[in-house]
Parts: structure tokens; C-alpha cells; sequence
């Protein structure tokens, strides 16, 4: 028997992080697209993660606890670290993009903590889905970064400036407790369109 849990319920939890893996490795060796595609991809399995976890109804309390614990530091690869890499290449190294970068970490870093105290102690209370977040979620990284990234070429705005201004931005988003309604149906079709939009960019040779 290994530590851990490997049922269905985390798949695609795993996948994701595998995928923002692949993401890193290829922004370090400057392969900005193919990070980005990454970066979605993990988007998209965070998706619908939470959702194939919970067609399990007689999932222990450990496993839910460890679904909870692991999603996190999934996200936390995949949202916090792969973004930083990405925009710390694609600013070539910049010394102040540096800590900028390493600041963003921090607040994500800092908000999925934050999300695992609150979760667990929102479980404890009830078994009903959350209906809103405290704060702008580390996996919108998916959808804002690629977006701006792909906006900026378009209208020829400076890459080394924007992207680093957009990891600042949502590193604030991160730990302001405003209140944001979880997207359902509805809302996660209009990401998945925004997405394939991005997708199309990306795929058309957008060279970042």
C-alpha cells in the first residue's frame, strides 16, 4: 500500500499537475506558447475536478480531506509557479520581475493556505458546494494571463511590462476578501469559450 489516494476522485488533479510540470520545463527552455497551452490545460482539468471527486458519495473523511489538501498544491504548481516562470522568462529575466514573480508565489501561496483552513472548517459545518470564493481564485491565472499575453501582441503593448503589472494585480486579487459568486454552468461554458478564443490565438502562431 502507497501513501496517498489514487481513485478516480483525483485523476484529474494529478493530470493537471502533470501538465503544469510540463509547463514550467517548457518556459524555462523559452517556449512561451507551448507554457501557456500548459497553463490552460491545467486550467481545464481544475474545472472539473471538483465535480468528478464529488460522484463519489461515500468518500472517507481522509480522502476528502486529502482531495482538499492535494487540489491545493496542485493549484499552487500549476497557478502560482507556472505563471511566475512564465512571465519571468518572458521578461527575460528581469532582476525586478524576479520578485515580482517571487511575491506572486507568495500570494498564492498564502490565499490556498487561507482556502484549506477555511474548506475544511466550512465541511465540518455542512455538506452543501460552496456558492462564493473570498477573493479572486488562483486558477483565474488560466484564463487572465494567456488572455493579456495574447491582447498585448495584438495592440503591440510591451510583453516585459504588462505581465508583470498582471501578476501584481492578481496577487492583490488573491488576498482582498471581496466576494465572488463560483461559477456554474453557465459561467464555466463562457470560460471554456474564452478559452478555445485563446486556444485559436495561441495556435495561430502568436510568437511571445
Amino acid at each position: 500500500m502507497l501513501l496517498g489516494v489514487y481513485n478516480y476522485t483525483v485523476l484529474m488533479t494529478y493530470l493537471g499537475m502533470g501538465i503544469g510540470y510540463m509547463g514550467i520545463a517548457f518556459a524555462i527552455h523559452g517556449d512561451i506558447q507551448s507554457a501557456l497551452f500548459c497553463l490552460m490545460g491545467s486550467g481545464f482539468c481544475d474545472m472539473f475536478d471538483g465535480k468528478i471527486a464529488s460522484t463519489k458519495k461515500n468518500r472517507t473523511l481522509n480522502e476528502r480531506r486529502f482531495g482538499v489538501q492535494i487540489d491545493s498544491f496542485s493549484d499552487l504548481i500549476c497557478f502560482g509557479v507556472l505563471p511566475a516562470v512564465i512571465v519571468y522568462i518572458a521578461s527575460e529575466s528581469n532582476e525586478v520581475v524576479f520578485y515580482i514573480s517571487g511575491a506572486y508565489v507568495l500570494c498564492a501561496l498564502i490565499r490556498l493556505a487561507w482556502f484549506n483552513v477555511d474548506e475544511e472548517e466550512r465541511q465540518s459545518k455542512t455538506d452543501e458546494s460552496r456558492i462564493y470564493y473570498l477573493g479572486l481564485p488562483v486558477t483565474t491565472a488560466a484564463l487572465l494571463l494567456p488572455t493579456i499575453l495574447g491582447v498585448s501582441f495584438f495592440f503591440d503593448w510591451k510583453i516585459k511590462a504588462i505581465a508583470p503589472l498582471t501578476l501584481v494585480l492578481m496577487g492583490i486579487a488573491f488576498l482582498t476578501p471581496f466576494k465572488l459568486k463560483k461559477p456554474e454552468l453557465a459561467g464555466k461554458i463562457g470560460v471554456l469559450c474564452c478559452g478555445g478564443v485563446e486556444f485559436l490565438i495561441l495556435l495561430a502562431g502568436v510568437d511571445l
